[in-house]
């Protein structure tokens, strides 16, 4: 019997014996700093010459895992691998897939501040931000093996029919390509692979390069549950190498990414290439990002707008795709609420997570990112008034510190208000009224998140119905959907709204099958 689905509690830092669990967590991970980490093909551990590694971006000069150099004929013999596995694991019963999530939640629950620990070198994040991340990593896979159980015969939701046996199936599609994001690298990676296992595929799973520690040990909790050879494939290395090989082959049945607009759409165009010995159309589940607004009215409550716009913003150096990365203000408010978002900005500590729980900002992710970013805000400086941050941090550890940037004044059709930058920089606009608020939130290319802060009731309504993204909050930041509650994705140039911990999510992994045997 399985219990009703519930969230994972998160970890309350101001409690000591917290505190001191997490820092055990986090000596323990660092005790294994340096190691090699091998792929994994057909149930195989592979290891040749060391391809990458992975760095803690707080100190870039530490290394925390080395990983091997796979070619394009890795990438074919895990599309193989996965292929031959397929014929036998899309028979086994759903109830049987589903407790390899079960289990592989269990075991990441009682290690959860492990996982967590290693987020918190591996990309920077908070102690908060990286407990949340594992929270929702058990989530998912809680939900999915619920969902996968609920979904499989769907045979009761048919109409009768006299004479005949009626049945609705939802089968696997084949051999998957999951490319995982590392901004939520426990949360997103484990989401997309166990939804697509529990629904009967098999995987070829290629992390960011720069969250591979993390993927290695999710795929770790399925192969120590004993999930068979070439069902999961793990694959660090480059997109450019072994994801693009993968995501052209024949043999793969459908491609499940999460990342950045433009290889989102690199993948969508390849897929859509039908090569020689394909027997079917791709599928694509592809979330890209988002350019997510937070609009205040003057009917708002303003302190709580505020507070919104500080956390929507900021929260993991504004490296989320729902990041509220611009906030706009009617007018007659705009000064009240953007001089609090400030003062409440300044407040937050910047350094090194895994040196407290009281750091509220990380670095950004790698040096990529910090010379992008920093790029931004030298054309944010020509197109807005800098009101806080702009300059990087130096630090004794050299990390890839960016302060929270804000700036004020900035034309809705400005670069730093249209173009998605991934980075601790809040662009604010000024809206003449409500009306030319709605219409600057809808004035880009994405569609992702948004919120907005009214208690005009005939305001509200009219979001609901005009206010075009995926995921629309009221009166709260735009940030931390949660699995089952909210189902996750977004519209236009976001992805293909794929609704990841929603109850439909596990239907783009799988076909649906009508059976009809007259009596």
């Amino acid at each position: 019997m399985l219990f009703p689905f519930r969230n994972e509690p998160l970890t309350d830092f101001t409690q000591a014996h917290e505190q001191t669990a997490f820092q055990r967590a986090l000596d323990k991970v660092k005790a294994m700093l340096g190691r090699e980490i091998p792929a994994v093909i057909d149930g195989e551990r592979l290891w040749n010459e060391q391809g990458f590694v992975s760095i803690n971006p707080s100190r870039p000069e530490e290394v925390l895992a080395r990983f091997p150099k796979l070619d394009v004929s890795h990438a074919d013999r895990a599309i193989d691998a996965a292929a031959r596995a397929f014929k036998t694991w899309q028979h086994v019963p759903v109830e049987e897939r589903a407790r390899y999530l079960l289990h592989a939640a269990a075991e990441m629950r009682r290690r959860k501040h492990e996982f967590s620990a290693v987020m918190v070198l591996e990309v920077g994040k908070s102690w908060a931000e990286a407990d949340a991340d594992t929270a929702e990593a058990i989530d998912f896979m809680e939900y999915y093996a619920r969902q996968a159980m609920r979904i499989a015969d769907s045979s009761d939701l048919l109409t009768p029919f006299p004479g005949e046996q009626l049945s609705l199936y939802y089968i696997p599609l084949g051999v998957g390509v999951v490319i995982s994001p590392w901004n939520f690298p426990n949360a997103i990676a484990t989401g997309m692979t166990s939804a697509a296992l529990v629904a009967g595929n098999t995987v070829c799973f290629k992390p960011a390069e720069p969250s591979s520690w993390i993927a290695a040990m999710i795929c770790d909790l399925f192969y120590e549950s004993g999930i068979p050879r070439g069902v999961l494939n793990f694959m660090p290395g480059k997109g450019s190498v072994i994801g693009a090989r993968m995501v052209d082959s024949p043999q793969t049945r459908f491609i499940a990414f999460t990342g950045s607009k433009e290889v989102g759409l690199r993948i969508f165009e390849s897929a859509g290439k039908t090569q020689p010995g394909q027997l079917w159309l791709k599928r694509t589940i592809l979330e890209m990002g988002g350019k997510d607004a937070v609009v205040v009215d003057e009917t708002a409550n303003l302190e709580a707008a505020s507070v919104a716009i500080v956390q929507s913003a900021f929260g993991f150096q504004g490296q989320k795709c729902s990041a509220g990365s611009r906030a706009i203000v009617v007018d007659n408010v705009y000064d009240q609420v953007i001089g609090r978002a400030v003062e409440l900005t300044s407040k937050l500590t910047v350094g090194a997570p895994d040196q407290s729980h009281l750091i509220d900002q990380g670095p950004v992710v790698d040096k990529n990112s910090y010379q992008k970013i920093m790029e931004y805000i030298e054309v944010g400086t020509q197109e807005g008034k800098l009101l806080l941050g702009g300059k990087p941090l130096i630090t004794p550890e050299n990390g890839y510190f960016i302060p929270p940037t804000i700036f004020g004044d900035v034309a809705p059709d400005a670069r730093i208000a249209q173009e998605e930058i991934f980075g601790p920089v809040l662009a604010c606009i000024r809206a003449r009224d409500f009306d030319d608020a709605l219409n600057i939130a809808n004035g880009t290319e994405f569609g992702l998140t948004g919120a907005l802060f009214s208690l005009d009731r005939a305001r509200i309504e009219r979001a609901r119905r005009e206010y075009h993204v995926g995921n629309l909050y009221f009166n709260r930041k735009c940030t931390g959907a949660f699995v089952g509650v909210h189902p996750f994705g977004g519209f236009n140039m976001s992805g293909t709204d794929s609704k990841a911990g929603g109850p439909d999510y596990l239907l783009l992994f799988t076909q649906a099958k009508s059976v009809a045997e007259r009596l």
